[in-house]
């Protein structure tokens, strides 16, 4: 009768209280083990920005580095996140004088689906002053570093890592997969810069041209109709930004192992990054292909693949002062978008 009383006392009360206790220290230790995630990041655009500081609106599962050198809080660097480690993190790095805003939606769409987002700053972008970055002979070798780091920290927030990248960010995340073979589990690319126009990448090969680039430049202007981007793309960044495309090609060439799932939105109107040299990627790669191709006629500019209608009310474009309107000079939603990110999350979901 006393055995089973003591029984009886164990199942009913301490079992329960030792499973509470262990459940609520597993959930402890996780967000510790998140919270030090956080700071990590947090020094790590502190040697970037030179100073951060908290955010003006701070949100649910988002965690943001704010800084006064950035132009505003929408150009700061983000985290999505779940309070735990995820089987997969996805790290996303935007294009060319542009900012992690334009990656709001996908990583948004990319969360929603369980998984840890980490959406980078490149180096030189988002700031209120750029023009020493812009042009600094080392650029794209800081790039290539912030790449290379970012990828190794996310390692404490998934336990498989993706990359994604949006224009120039998408040749930066396929070169380092191409020197790293095996480490990176999937590719996504939006508007994937893995080419340009002929007549820039012929300018691009002529010797000395970064130097007669940075005459072009002058000082360059950071400030413009676009809270989340710089008004213009500098020729020496853009110089920088052919070399990692031909080291790509080269890369390529002599025979870098590329097996591993590609997914990229594009569109076919694209005539910044043409879509044939996405095509001649997957061409090589021996991993499956997932092409979202926007068709011709739907007429996507190239920076547009990536946002939809309510970002684009979030930059606040006033076209009514520009002088001239040429061609994919205002930003419009894509009308795709939608269906863009079905394709991405089958993809996830699927590899």
């Amino acid at each position: 009768m006393g055995c089973q009383f003591m029984k009886f006392i164990y199942m009913k009360l301490f079992l329960p209280l030792l499973i509470l206790t262990a459940s609520a220290t597993s959930v402890f230790v996780s967000a510790q083990s998140i919270a030090t995630q956080f700071d990590q990041f947090d020094a790590i655009y502190k040697t970037q920005l030179g100073a951060t500081r908290g955010c003006e609106t701070p949100q649910k599962n988002v965690f943001r580095v704010c800084s006064d050198s950035l132009k505003n809080d929408g150009n700061a660097p983000f985290i999505l996140h779940h309070n735990k480690v995820t089987e997969k993190v996805v790290v996303l790095f935007h294009g060319l004088s542009d900012s992690p805003f334009f990656f709001r939606s996908i990583a948004k769409a990319i969360h929603q689906q369980g998984h840890n987002v980490v959406v980078a700053l490149m180096p030189g972008h988002g700031k209120k002053q750029a023009d020493a970055d812009m042009q600094d002979p080392q650029l794209s070798d800081r790039w290539r570093a912030h790449v290379s780091e970012v990828f190794e920290y996310a390692a404490g927030l998934g336990e498989q890592r993706y990359f994604g990248g949006f224009s120039t960010g998408g040749v930066l995340a396929t070169e380092y997969i191409l020197q790293n073979p095996g480490k990176v589990k999937g590719l996504m690319l939006f508007s994937g810069a893995l080419a340009l126009d002929s007549g820039v990448e012929s300018i691009a090969k002529i010797w000395g041209i970064q130097w007669v680039a940075k005459w072009l430049d002058g000082e360059y202007k950071t400030q413009g109709l676009n809270r989340y981007k710089y008004p213009g793309v500098a020729s020496f960044s853009a110089i920088e930004l052919t070399e990692v495309i031909f080291s790509v090609r080269e890369l390529i060439e002599q025979g870098a192992p590329l097996n591993l799932p590609i997914f990229s939105a594009h569109s076919a109107a694209d005539v910044t990054t043409p879509i044939q040299g996405v095509k001649d990627l997957m061409a090589a790669n021996k991993g499956v292909n997932r092409l979202f191709e926007i068709p011709l006629d739907v007429d996507v500019c190239h920076a547009d693949v990536v946002v939809n209608q309510k970002q684009v009310s979030e930059m606040q474009f006033d076209a009514s002062k520009l002088e001239e309107i040429m061609p994919c000079m205002v930003p419009l939603a894509n009308p795709q978008h939608v269906e863009m990110l079905t394709a991405l999350r089958q993809f996830l979901a699927t590899y």
